[in-house]
């Protein structure tokens, strides 16, 4: 039976747009400029506009009360990161036009952004439900990854010793730098640079990657969706493990503590364009655009 929160199929965007949140990257002044003149556009349309221009101080000031019908994100996958952590306990439709390097999470280029909203307010755009995974921790509170959760060693610490269980049952035990717990969003991230496998966004499992293991038999990991997890901090470990949501710090994880990680509920709803192929993303930002006819 497939739990609450588990990604489903791309669909078509058939949602009104009535309220609008833009956020910006503001260090980067190109993107600040383009949400002013988003911001116009989308008022000209009839649409209430909400503009925050530093995207990373707004969504430090803790998660949205009231979700907007759309959110529109101007930077890169950091900023994309940024506004899920406001949505946390809201989702809400996000686009993102990328102002960034990569760009995984923020489809629209930047020279397109009124014609990316004009395909989500008539209807052309495609909504990718994107599976989430939410952290708790031992003395109480928690955190909502779209990529992954770490738990990590200290920069100066030595290795940790991990335990990681699925459903109860003992998966394995890890002497490492640490070990990601990724979404298939999050296969593109930290994972996929320490080994792990790539996953189609719209798939439904979590990915298990060790960083650095001292034993080469450790491999990553596909789990399913419903897996409850648990990584434990061994008691010999030599200091306490950090927990990181999203490259954003959590919580340290003492020696004989533990982290449980499972699928949040609902799914974060991204947008992308009218017909984009969705391999296009992949082959240009992992360079798998050559061909062997080239010279």
């Amino acid at each position: 039976m497939e739990r609450p929160g588990a990604a489903s199929a791309p669909g078509p965007f058939q949602g009104s747009v009535s309220t609008a949140l833009v956020l910006a990257d503001a260090s980067r002044a190109e993107a600040v400029e383009a949400a002013t003149r988003v911001s116009e556009f989308l008022k000209e349309l009839g649409v209430t506009i909400t503009l925050e221009k530093d995207a990373r101080t707004r969504c430090a000031q803790g998660p949205l009360v009231e979700a907007p019908d759309l959110v529109v994100v101007l930077g890169g996958d950091g900023t994309v990161l940024a506004a899920a952590r406001l949505l946390a306990e809201q989702p809400a439709p996000v686009l993102g036009i990328n102002f960034g390097r990569v760009g995984f999470l923020a489809p629209v280029p930047a020279d397109s952004a009124e014609q990316g909203l004009l395909d989500v307010l008539e209807g052309r755009a495609s909504i990718e439900p994107r599976m989430r995974l939410r952290a708790s921790l031992p003395a109480g509170g928690s955190g909502v990854a779209l990529n992954d959760v770490v738990v990590a060693r200290p920069s100066s610490g030595p290795l940790l010793s991990l335990a990681l269980h699925a459903d109860g049952e003992r998966v394995c035990d890890y002497r490492a730098d640490g070990l990601i717990l990724a979404t298939p969003s999050g296969s593109t991230a930290y994972s996929l640079a320490a080994g792990g496998p790539v996953m189609a966004p719209s798939m439904q499992g979590i990915v298990a990657t060790p960083i650095s293991a001292h034993a080469l038999a450790h491999r990553p990991l596909v789990l399913r969706p419903d897996t409850r997890l648990r990584v434990t901090v061994a008691g010999d470990s030599g200091a306490p493990g950090e927990v990181v949501v999203d490259g954003q710090p959590l919580a340290h994880l003492r020696p004989g503590e533990a982290l449980e990680v499972e699928v949040a509920a609902p799914p974060l709803p991204l947008l992308s364009p009218a017909g984009q192929d969705p391999w296009r993303r992949l082959r240009e930002r992992l360079g798998w655009s050559a061909s062997f006819t080239e010279a």
